[in-house]
């Protein structure tokens, strides 16, 4: 074994060593033994870029590594942002088997899904280093090495290549908001000291997350961090970051147990501006080495000017987190009945954003998958998944679980001012949670791993989740820049819970009521002829098909409201359901039916609704509607109103409904 000695450069903690060129090879393991005032001890360097753990000593060594150069494909890629749509993800939790999974499996079994599905971006998880695989990948270790349990740089830089060939961004979740402890192979007590990278005092450790603080007042620490951005931008040709954890990084508190109700918050001296100060460092680096770079923040006060470009003087992310919203959904789960469910509410929530920062908007990440808390559809659905999933099975927790599920993120993604993100798995609505192996679950990888049979098995509901996500991501990725599009409001109404809104020439109109379907409903909309393009209620998206998707709906004036270049679109809104609406631009070809020419519906059972009443589907168009034979399982009435718009309710429609236009 060869033994080298380092040389001091200067009084800032910075040793070096120059050796001849045949002196280590491709493989070698290597370690530093670093002597101090009282102690000594085996390190790894701080900038090493290949770390591996023995299988046997479970001891982490860093490894020489430099095979020949890897030939990439695409060398000129740019992300498409117009709009942004993310699919998170984490290479070793990926594949179907109980295990970790690998750079390679992930390239050809899960980019082919990513690719389908419609996404344009992929953010990966726990890419750095970290020695506790449970940790998700936020204690890391060492910065400059992509995890080796996943497989060799080239693999992952084949992961990436491949993404491109896609069209596919690919963005690492990076993160620099703190440090493992450890530290044999981290850079606790690097050098012996306390202070070398982080503070020397109580700010050291970080109360809530057992790891080490960085002391970005130090240049060196800020230069470590600098060259650690750019180093996978052009080693790995990621396409940008995902900042974890920034809230803490801005505050001398971490943000922890402080409420952020006035813009007196963000200005109170609790700000750490050497903090601030590296972030807006790393922001210009970044764009610097590649302008076409994705940076986001993942911040929860709400800091002014976190995503404002530098010019205008802000830290300079292109997005933010939206972390609300996840938060609003699940303490909407939690606590109201689906009574209860206000559009006003749904709305100012969705849209609750400042004009000047652009967001990622998300249902759902893994935070919200992670043992001890529930997905989405876990939360609706519970352990009834485990036993009514079969397409033939009429289970109405499921039903109810199913067409909240497609609305929610529907309204979610519709609202978006900068991009989407979806959590590996979650648009197929997986079941249960993420447990990754560790004592207290006998070191077990059951729930570490994708489902991905449950999506493939057409016998099973899964698919009709999946399938409205990739028509859902198909409609909004459709749409250029549909991130820019003004969000207007065209109503909204708590009594009926109903919703509707548009952006550019797509109307999206959603009647979260749990029990009553609308007929003739009234939504003020741009004049013209509208046709469905998307609708939760379609059957191949486990819908009951009551709405009838080749009716052109004609809108009706009204003097009232001729000024204002609105008129009257009258729609069919079944319970619990949403419809995607598209402004025509020119007459109805051959084949498209108008609302004389359609047919009355077939009976279909609406999920929730009162057995007492009847509903129908009507066919809303400029002429009246006919009425169509009563559901199934019908829906409650609507309440009187002596507006001109108010909507008929569909309990009114007579049970034995004649098939002809009331003229």
């Amino acid at each position: 074994m060869a033994r080298y000695e380092l040389h001091r450069v200067g009084n800032n903690g910075v040793w070096a060593i120059t050796l001849p060129a045949d002196a280590l090879h491709h493989g070698d393991f290597y370690k530093m033994y670093v002597s101090w005032a009282d102690g000594s001890g085996e390190r790894l360097p701080a900038y090493a870029t290949r770390v591996v753990q023995d299988p046997v000593s479970h001891l982490f060594a860093a490894q020489v590594w430099a095979p020949e150069p890897y030939a990439w494909q695409v060398t000129d890629f740019k992300p498409d942002t117009k709009p942004l749509l993310i699919y998170e993800c984490h290479i070793g939790m990926a594949q179907e088997r109980e295990g970790v999974g690998t750079y390679t499996e992930f390239r050809d079994k899960v980019l082919p899904r990513i690719h389908a599905d419609g996404y344009n971006a992929i953010q990966i998880m726990a890419i750095q280093e970290h020695p506790y695989y449970g940790s998700f990948g936020y204690h890391v270790s060492n910065f400059f090495a992509a995890s080796s349990r996943f497989g060799t740089p080239e693999e992952l830089k084949s992961l990436i290549d491949t993404a491109h060939s896609m069209g596919i961004a690919v963005i690492m979740d990076i993160v620099h908001s703190h440090a493992v402890k450890n530290e044999l192979e981290g850079l606790g007590r690097l050098d012996g000291s306390y202070d070398l990278y982080f503070y020397g005092d109580g700010r050291r450790e970080h109360p809530a997350w057992d790891s080490l603080c960085f002391d970005y007042g130090k240049n060196e620490v800020i230069h470590f961090l600098l060259s650690n951005c750019k180093y996978w931008l052009e080693e790995y040709h990621f396409d940008g970051f995902r900042f974890d954890g920034v809230t803490s990084m801005l505050y001398y508190n971490h943000g922890l147990g402080q409420a952020f109700g006035s813009y007196d918050d963000y200005y109170n001296g609790g700000q750490d501006t050497n903090a601030i100060t590296y972030l807006t460092l790393a922001n210009k680096l970044i764009h610097t080495v590649n302008p076409e770079a994705i940076t986001i923040a993942e911040e929860m006060s709400g800091m002014p000017g976190l995503a404002i470009p530098q010019k205008d003087g802000g830290i300079g992310f292109d997005y933010r987190m939206a972390m609300g919203i996840p938060d609003y959904w699940i303490k909407t789960l939690k606590e109201k009945k689906d009574e209860d469910w206000h559009p006003t509410s749904i709305f100012w929530e969705l849209t609750n954003r400042r004009s000047d920062e652009k967001t990622i908007s998300y249902v759902e990440s893994h935070d919200q998958a992670l043992v001890g808390d529930k997905t989405v559809i876990f939360r609706l659905i519970d352990e009834k998944m485990y036993w009514h999933m079969m397409k033939d099975d009429d289970d109405m927790t499921v039903a109810r679980g199913i067409a909240l599920h497609k609305m929610i993120r529907l309204v979610t993604a519709s609202t978006i001012n900068g991009g989407y993100l979806n959590f590996m798995g979650n648009e197929f609505g997986h079941p249960e949670w993420i447990d990754f192996p560790r004592e207290g679950n006998g070191w077990s990888y059951k729930y570490a791993r994708r489902q991905w049979d449950l999506v493939d098995r057409k016998e099973l509901k899964y698919c009709y989740l999946n399938d409205f996500d990739n028509a859902m991501v198909k409609l909004i990725a459709g749409v250029y820049n549909f991130q820019s599009l003004p969000v207007v409001k065209l109503w909204e109404k708590d009594s009926d819970q109903v919703l509707a809104f548009r952006r550019g020439d797509l109307a999206f109109v959603f009647n979260f009521n749990p029990s009553k379907s609308f007929s003739g409903y009234g939504v003020l909309a741009p004049a013209g002829s509208y046709e469905v393009v998307l609708t939760t209620d379609n059957p191949a998206f486990g819908g009951y098909g009551n709405v009838d998707e080749a009716v052109v709906h004609h809108t009706e004036s009204d003097p009232l409201y001729t000024p204002l270049g609105v008129e009257w679109l009258r729609l069919y809104l079944p319970a619990r359901s949403a419809q995607v609406l598209r402004l025509r631009r020119s007459s109805a070809g051959k084949g498209t039916k108008t609302a004389k020419e359609a047919k009355p519906v077939k009976e279909a059972k609406v999920p929730g609704a009162s057995k007492a009443k009847t509903a129908t589907k009507a066919k809303v168009a400029k002429e009246a509607a006919p009425k169509a034979k009563a559901a199934k399982a019908a829906t409650g009435s609507a309440s009187k109103t002596a507006a001109k718009s108010a909507p008929k309710s569909a309990a009114k429609a007579a049970p034995k409904a004649s098939a002809k236009a009331k003229k």
